[in-house]
């Protein structure tokens, strides 16, 4: 048996993802070398520089915030993929907001087929002009996909399901891709970055999630301080469905719920079981403040990250697993 990583935690206020990478550089090699597995070393080097050329030319002419900070993290790694690894959302994951005595209560799985990346999570304190949140996140990852501000709330982003096209899942990627491409709009995990820097409180957070176009359509879950901050906010690219808090609770898998699950040619739930997922989750309470809950069909093979967080009192807990085991101790930030 190996011994169980533990989950570092850093001070960052004042600096920025690069800093984490210059801290972690070799396990930022690591999950990238575990990224080019999946389709071998030798191809997987060929098309990361081929779609990171791609990614950049397109950070470049949608003007990207964060496109700087994105390039030196590049030049840093000295090898291609940290443009795409930062502009792709290819992962499944189940969120909700539960209503708790001590506040709404954040869950949260992230699905990733990604190697050994549950054995690397960082939680950095970052700062932005509304006040500090840890960023639950990875060396060389310049955007948000989970993250907790004390006092102000707690956000996590799904993917969202794909496009029905008539020419099948092939026909969906490749329209996409075009889509995409022809958008300025923000990737998710950098408007969700944004929201942590500058949404003063939940109500701020919920309209910039709701309001600002994206690349790309996703599912952010939001919670908040007081009884009745939480929802699912459905996008795409400019259209908005939010899904309140219902029965003391609210979840997210990879599917819409909303009428935006009727609007164009109709959308298909990503994988590995979005529709039991989600009915697990909906059975869940908001009992408890550990991780009794994450099994099967929520826990599964692609399952990397779990994540429990209060922006009422301050709570993080995370634990990093391989599937359904764990390979961290768990981490907690004190109330």
């Amino acid at each position: 048996m190996q011994p169980l990583a533990k989950i570092a935690a850093v001070d960052l206020r004042g600096h920025s993802p690069l800093e984490l990478l210059f801290l972690y550089r070799r396990q930022a090699h690591i999950l990238l070398d575990g990224a080019l597995s999946l389709v071998g070393a030798g191809p997987g080097h060929i098309l990361a520089s081929a779609t990171d050329r791609a990614s950049k030319r397109w950070l470049e002419k949608a003007q990207n915030p964060y496109l700087e900070e994105i390039s030196l993290i590049a030049v840093a790694m000295r090898r291609p993929g940290a443009f795409v690894l930062n502009t792709c959302v290819e992962w499944g994951c189940t969120s909700g907001a539960w209503a708790g005595e001590d506040g709404p209560l954040l869950r949260r799985v992230l699905d990733w087929p990604f190697p050994r990346l549950g054995e690397f999570p960082v939680v950095a304190q970052f700062s932005g002009t509304r006040g500090d949140y840890y960023n639950v996140t990875w060396p060389g990852f310049s955007g948000v996909l989970q993250a907790m501000a004390p006092e102000r709330f707690a956000a996590a982003l799904n993917q969202a399901p794909r496009r029905k096209h008539a020419g099948g899942f092939a026909g969906a990627w490749i329209a996409g891709r075009f889509k995409t491409g022809r958008t300025l709009a923000l990737p998710p995990t950098h408007l969700l970055r944004r929201v942590f820097e500058t949404a003063s409180d939940y109500h701020a957070a919920k309209e910039m999630l709701s309001l600002i176009p994206v690349a790309v359509p996703a599912l952010f879950t939001l919670s908040g301080t007081r009884p009745g901050e939480g929802c699912v906010i459905e996008r795409t690219e400019e259209a908005y469905a939010v899904r309140e808090l219902s029965g003391g609770r609210v979840c997210a898998s990879n599917q819409f719920h909303s009428p935006l699950n009727e609007s164009e040619l109709g959308w298909k739930a990503r994988p590995i079981d979005s529709s039991g997922r989600f009915s697990q989750a909906m059975a869940l309470t908001a009992d408890g403040e550990d991780f009794a809950w994450f099994t099967p069909p929520i826990a599964n093979v692609n399952s990397r990250l779990v994540v429990l967080a209060n922006a009422a009192t301050g709570m993080l807990k995370v634990l990093g697993t391989a599937g359904t085991e764990p390979v961290t101790e768990v981490f907690s930030l004190p109330a």
